[in-house]
């Protein structure tokens, strides 16, 4: 009985000692949204909209973009490695779904040039920013992420704004839809 009893004990602290385990890497592994809630319903007010989207877009990530620069004039501390690092993170994944609406518009070939050029003007900026911000232990390879990102960004507007440039030369029924329409 004893012993039945002490497999019981054990078997009870091992579960319970898993469960936590279990919580614990859970609560870590939560998933930050770089958006608020009136980012996110602005973004759905543009609906289909491809330029307004973009612009909408573009100016979240220069909102971000001022706060790292922002946040580089404070002090070192490991609260500010944290909270660029944060930053950093958010932007990169700003600017990685800005690339994959861009890609979405141009399946459709949305007529985007009136927002690819301010948008290739920007990540420029972006980009001048980012390799201004030295970088530390904290938030290295975020920094690292979010300029190769950026970088990605700023060579897929500059492509799309040549691409599509040609593209509506030759297609000028075209130009200024939000998507190709079958003929």
């Amino acid at each position: 009985m004893k012993v039945r009893s002490l497999f019981v004990v054990r078997l009870t602290t091992l579960a319970v000692l898993c469960l936590l385990t279990i919580a614990i890497l859970s609560a870590q592994k939560v998933k930050r949204d770089p958006l608020t809630e009136a980012e996110v319903d602005k973004i759905r007010e543009a609906g289909i909209d491809p330029g307004e989207r973009i612009k909408i877009y573009a100016k979240i990530v220069e909102d971000h973009v001022s706060t790292v620069k922002g946040l580089t004039n404070r002090g070192r501390s490991p609260a500010r490695a944290k909270r660029l690092d944060d930053e950093l993170q958010d932007l990169t994944a700003l600017m990685d779904e800005l690339g994959t609406n861009l890609d979405t518009y141009t399946d459709r070939h949305a007529d985007i040039r009136a927002a690819l050029k301010p948008l290739a003007e920007a990540t420029q900026r972006w980009l001048g920013n980012l390799r201004a911000l030295a970088g530390e232990p904290g938030f290295d390879l975020s920094r690292k992420e979010a300029i190769e990102s950026g970088q990605d960004l700023a060579d897929q507007a500059e492509r799309l704004l040549r691409e599509q440039t040609d593209y509506f030369n030759m297609h000028k029924e075209e130009r200024g839809q939000e998507r190709a329409e079958p003929h």
